[in-house]
């Protein structure tokens, strides 16, 4: 039997691949210390728990529209007005199945064969894969560690050609947790408004940020911007709700409503007990949850931090969101004696029960990505065993 060609050029996920591998130890009965985490180790408030069981004791579990409820998308019209000082109507809204979903369908709206999309490595991902599976074409802009894993205004400029469509930004970044500045964001997006391309900016991460750099959203700088930036969101990471696969994106109304009319044709409407949630999420948030996320994760990240500093042939910028640590491992493989960061990340995982996500996966294979969506006492346990690890293989 033959398969779509869309479908044979997949690559099979990194982050899945470790996941299963480290679940395959763990059922037959070792400890492993899973670091692949791409989500928050809390559960779902109570008042959002709460408030999906009255919507379902009120009967709210039929279909809604396509595009979502419009009491939810008035919640993330104000959630845009309040933290990022931005004006959207409901026609520049879509309600998605997750912000994975939202983006799998912007790239299904917005690409013809062969169009272009500018991505920089190291990137999520399911970005290049998302693109070819709408017969677009990924193209790569390594971004330096010595710059903080961003690209420059002259790296987007040599990218771009005739067929370039997008360029997609991520920040704070899934794998690197790095951010871009006001600045560099006016002047990648200068670039982007001179060659009319589109700018999808995946901001999923910005509520867990970590120094006084604040989070800003491209589209807030100019009505240039605004007019040519798609965003990516959800409740997935600011209020630990990944099972609930509740994401949006806002934008041109043109592409939202022909985002729309395909979401009408293969999931029909985002769950509508989860859209409840979501709205709770954002209208009921008395406590501020995502401020306690942010500062257990940040305290986190300073101990974890330190302890990898500790390692022999570890080299990491410190991160200054989500929660991964994206530390360059190549010496440590080398002291080890393996050629590559792939297999000492798999003898790692064999021996000492520790499984971390090769780079490569991410387009970086001298890196290793860390989720610190874990108890502290299990970070230090695993960084302990890292290191006794490369230590013993010196």
């Amino acid at each position: 039997m033959e398969l779509a060609k869309r479908v044979q050029t997949l690559t099979p996920s990194a982050t899945l691949a470790i996941t299963a591998k480290a679940k395959e130890l763990k059922e037959a009965g070792y400890d492993v210390i899973g670091l692949g985490a791409g989500e928050p180790d809390f559960n779902t408030p109570d008042y959002i728990l709460e408030a999906a069981k009255k919507a379902m004791d009120q009967g709210f579990t039929k279909y809604t529209p396509a595009g979502g409820i419009l009491p939810l998308k008035q919640a993330i019209i104000d959630k845009f007005k309040k933290d990022n000082h931005i004006s959207y109507d409901p026609s520049q809204i879509i309600v998605t199945n997750g912000a994975k979903h939202g983006l799998y369908t912007l790239f299904q709206v917005l690409l013809n064969p062969a169009d272009e999309v500018i991505i920089p490595a190291p990137f999520w991902v399911s970005y290049p894969e998302q693109v070819k599976l709408a017969e677009g074409k990924p193209v790569f802009i390594k971004a330096a560690e010595a710059n903080e894993f961003k690209i420059t205004p002259e790296e987007l400029t040599e990218a771009i050609t005739e067929k370039t469509k997008a360029v997609i930004l991520n920040s704070p970044s899934n794998p690197t947790g790095m951010m871009y500045t006001k600045e560099e964001l006016q002047a990648l997006g200068e670039v982007a408004v001179k060659h009319d391309i589109w700018i999808i900016s995946d901001e999923i991460y910005e509520q867990l940020i970590y120094t006084s750099k604040p989070h800003v959203s491209i589209a807030s700088l100019s009505k240039e911007l605004y007019d040519k930036t798609i965003i990516i969101n959800g409740v997935s990471k600011s209020h630990a709700m990944t099972g609930w696969r509740i994401g949006y994106a806002a934008g041109n109304a043109q592409i939202i409503k022909a985002m729309t009319s395909l979401a009408s044709h293969s999931t029909s409407n985002p769950t509508s007990i989860a859209q409840y949630a979501a709205l709770a999420a954002y209208n009921d948030d008395k406590n501020n949850i995502s401020e306690t996320y942010r500062s257990i994760f940040s305290e986190r990240l300073d101990k974890f931090y330190n302890a990898l500093q500790a390692i022999p042939g570890f080299q990491c910028i410190k991160p200054e969101g989500a929660f991964y640590l994206f530390p360059n491992v190549i010496e440590a493989a080398k002291l080890n004696g393996f050629e590559t960061v792939d297999e000492w990340v798999a003898a790692l995982l064999e021996e000492e029960k520790v499984a971390l996500v090769p780079g490569s996966g991410f387009g970086s294979p001298e890196n290793v990505r860390l989720s610190y969506a874990l108890s502290e006492t299990q970070l230090l346990e695993a960084a302990h065993r890292i290191k006794r690890f490369v230590e013993k293989h010196q």
